[in-house]
């Protein structure tokens, strides 16, 4: 094996290889705020360009090349450096990152290459950034949930521990009040969106 070429890492006591997810989960949180702040900066999407080519450079490494070197999980392992690892299976990692790794190749040839006016972009783009928002806020990795279930076999080490059939701990539990208050905040919160959206 190629001391830089390999995908995953192999740790003591885990029967395959491994990514800390605490870093993948800061290195989706990093992508998330750069392009939210790219498309509020420029608002006319002219320099997203720039931002895109960074994205799919720094999948390409993830998937191709080592997620070790990718400059959003370096500096995602920077800011986590001090937190214990959460090793996930790297297998699952590496098909969701894939998906990343299409839908930037796309965006690349749309938006950089032939710079072709469409609504595609803006599908691509908000599924880029459902993805990375689910992975930051959520610690919900989509794609390792798709590749979970077209697999034959069962999961190991899925992100949150999700393959492991276990119930719910009370403090994970919301009750009626709690679901209460979320339903009015999020109606709330989506009712002044859509009056900004539409003034």
């Amino acid at each position: 094996m190629n001391k830089h070429f390999y995908f995953g890492e192999v740790v003591d006591g885990y029967a395959v290889r491994v990514l800390n997810e605490r870093e993948a989960r800061a290195g989706a949180g990093l992508l998330f705020v750069f392009a939210i702040l790219y498309a509020y900066r420029t608002m006319d999407f002219r320099y997203t360009s720039i931002f895109i080519t960074f994205f799919m450079v720094d999948f390409f490494i993830r998937v191709l090349v080592n997620p070790k070197y990718a400059p959003s999980l370096i500096v995602g392992r920077f800011f986590v450096a001090r937190q214990k690892p959460e090793y996930v299976g790297a297998a699952q990692k590496r098909f969701a990152w894939s998906i990343g790794l299409v839908l930037s190749v796309i965006m690349f040839w749309l938006v950089v290459v032939v710079e072709m006016m469409t609504p595609i972009k803006i599908y691509i783009c908000t599924a880029c950034l459902i993805l990375l928002f689910s992975e930051t806020a959520f610690g919900i990795c989509i794609g390792c949930v798709l590749y979970n279930l077209i697999r034959k076999t069962p999961p190991t080490l899925c992100p949150g521990g999700v393959c492991e059939v276990r119930q719910k701990e009370e403090i994970q539990r919301i009750n009626p009040i709690q679901a209460t208050i979320a339903v009015l905040a999020l109606g709330v919160a989506g009712f002044f969106l859509y009056r900004a959206i539409h003034a």
